[in-house]
């Protein structure tokens, strides 16, 4: 069976570099940039193609910096969004 496509976006002037949407991320399709934002920090950005749209690393962002689309039918939709979170959240994602 063939993977999913995913694909990624990080707002990076809000990035910590945590690193725990690599740490998250089963193909290893995320590194820290080389240069820092803004704020001072390397930040997150997607290294490699192979994105699977899993949501792992959105799920994991103490920031909710990260925002992921699946291609569905031809069409890229977002799949997972999470942000503004001041306490406990519940998640389920639909496969």
């Amino acid at each position: 069976m063939a993977k999913a496509k995913g694909d990624i976006i990080i707002d990076i002037e809000k990035c910590k570099g945590c690193e725990l949407c690599m740490e998250a991320c089963p193909e290893d399709a995320l590194a820290l940039s080389k240069i820092v934002n803004q704020r001072g920090y390397l930040y997150a950005v997607k290294v490699e193609d192979n994105c699977t749209g899993c949501t792992n690393c959105a799920l994991v962002c103490p920031d909710g910096v990260i925002t992921v689309f699946r291609r569905t039918n031809g069409k890229k939709e977002q799949i997972a969004k999470i942000s503004n979170v001041t306490g406990n959240i519940k998640v389920t994602v639909d496969e």
